[in-house]
């Protein structure tokens, strides 16, 4: 199954851009264009584990911090990939498509990654 994508609103979107620049075809969404603009994290992680969407995301410490709450609730999440703002934009791009190239839907499933590979 091939993955599919959501950007948090503080997401880079240079990393953004680069990203569907080599891989024009790339399921990805920016949460700010969808109706969850503003929203809480909570909220956002229903609706990506609803959609089947992974999280890309900054958001190392208040995300992760919800992501473990909820999976300690028994509920799923689809994935979530935590990209810190220190890494570099290329490297950030090239990981991610990597992780595109290499990797299944159901590998992300509960799943926190870090960035860099």
């Amino acid at each position: 199954m091939v993955l599919k994508f959501i950007t948090d609103e503080d997401f880079d979107n240079r990393i953004l851009r680069g990203l569907l620049r080599r891989q024009p075809d790339l399921d990805i969404v920016r949460l700010q264009d969808t109706h969850l603009a503003g929203a809480d994290d909570p909220a956002i992680l229903e609706w990506a584990n609803q959609q089947g969407r992974i999280l890309l995301t900054h958001d190392v410490s208040t995300m992760t911090k919800y992501t473990y709450e909820r999976m300690q609730t028994g509920k799923s999440i689809a994935g979530i990939i935590e990209v810190p703002q220190s890494t570099p934009i290329g490297r950030a791009i090239e990981d991610i498509l990597t992780i595109v190239d290499c990797s299944f839907t159901q590998e992300f499933e509960n799943q926190i990654q870090y960035l860099p590979l």
